[in-house]
């Protein structure tokens, strides 16, 4: 969506092809940090009237490793901060404006196919409401996240995948309850915990979850009890319990598909990559994502020169792969592997100290949490 309002405002057509409904895609609950460039990009496409209104800035978080903490003090560090504000939320802004600006968009389109995609004429075919229907085109964007088609029509040979399964996931959930007043990472003995939120009123909270146990099992007082206990006595005393209307499980995963161009397909997003939440750069990476490839149809559509869309696929993987870095980084600072021992939980420890003591490296998480620049 981002790419397509972002094309528009420069004069090229698209049409968004989209597998599921408006109201299912406004409701799934996913990300809800956005980072510098995403907010900018809001701005610029005039987005951010109701992100301006309701969104939580933050000008930094807090690290707990076993109660001490850490403050990281993003404006004082980088001078920009991030905003929290649901990706539920972007995407009913973003429908909005394209329903205003008469963006086409196929909901719940079915048998998605792509055709000739090494060719000069590719061309995609589908079915709405029991009728086919073929576009042809210039380009295709793959915006159809991990177990969509666009990767899959890249040939085994081309393409070179990096994939790492992380030993846990995250127990999350949502409550109608006022929030920690800070965004909180913690290391505690018995796991990860992450304090956010939605919104003054709304708790967004997490637990590091082991594999093998059993979602029911985690009654609302069990994860509140958890959760004050991970934060220790002084950010606990700050939660607000209620009962939760959202609890789910999210697995915590890094991958990289190489390269992100395969002829006149273009990846974006989790069809090209995935982090562990661990940072907030899923969402944020998908829209820088948006903005590079954006810039490289409209040299080559008005510019006539191709030589940005030749170096479309380096370009983002440079910054995939730093967020990449990034969210692997901080999952392993903060969280508790299953086959560590008593070395590692001090090289863990050594980790948090040099953080807590060196303002370089708070800088350099200040840098990356907010939003490298765009390269």
């Amino acid at each position: 969506m981002f790419l397509a309002l972002l094309l528009a405002r420069a004069g090229i057509e698209s049409v968004v092809l989209e597998r599921r409904s408006r109201d299912y895609v406004e409701g799934r609950v996913r990300a809800g940090v956005l980072d510098r460039i995403t907010v900018e990009v809001m701005g610029r496409l005039g987005l951010d009237a109701r992100l301006r209104r309701e969104g939580l800035p933050h000008a930094g978080t807090t690290v707990l490793f076993d109660g001490e903490a850490c403050q990281i003090d993003f404006k004082t560090l980088t001078g920009s901060v991030v905003t929290v504000y649901g990706q539920s939320e972007v995407m009913k802004d973003v429908f909005d404006a394209a329903e205003e600006r008469d963006l086409t968009i196929v909901f719940e389109a079915e048998d998605v196919r792509l055709n000739d995609v090494t060719s000069e004429q590719p061309y995609v075919t589908y079915r709405k409401d029991g009728a086919g229907f073929r576009i042809d085109c210039d380009f295709i964007a793959g915006c159809d996240g991990s177990h969509g088609i666009s990767r899959s029509a890249i040939p085994q040979e081309t393409l070179k995948t990096y994939e790492r399964n992380y030993p846990f996931g995250w127990l999350g959930i949502m409550a109608d309850v006022p929030p920690h007043p800070e965004l909180i990472y913690c290391n505690h003995e018995n796991g990860f915990a992450l304090a956010s939120m939605r919104s003054p009123h709304r708790s967004r909270c997490y637990l590091q979850y082991s594999l093998d146990e059993r979602l029911e099992d985690w009654t609302d007082e069990r994860f509140w009890d958890e959760f004050v206990r991970r934060l220790g006595p002084d950010a606990g005393a700050h939660v607000t319990r209620g009962p939760t209307f959202e609890k789910g499980i999210i697995p915590l995963r890094s991958f990289v598909a190489e390269p992100m161009r395969h002829g006149r397909l273009f990846l974006l997003g989790d069809a090209a990559h995935i982090v562990p939440p661990t940072g907030a750069k899923g969402m944020n990476l998908a829209v820088s994502d948006a903005v590079m490839l954006s810039e490289a149809l409209e040299e080559a559509i008005r510019g006539g020169s191709q030589s940005a869309l030749d170096a479309y696929s380096a370009r983002a993987l440079a910054r995939v792969w730093k967020a990449e870095r990034f969210s692997w980084w901080l999952t392993g600072m903060t969280h508790r592997f299953p086959e560590h021992g008593p070395m590692e939980r001090r090289l863990q420890r050594a980790e948090f100290d040099y953080l807590r003591d060196s303002k370089t490296a708070q800088t350099a998480f200040a840098e990356n949490y907010v939003g490298l620049p765009l390269a």
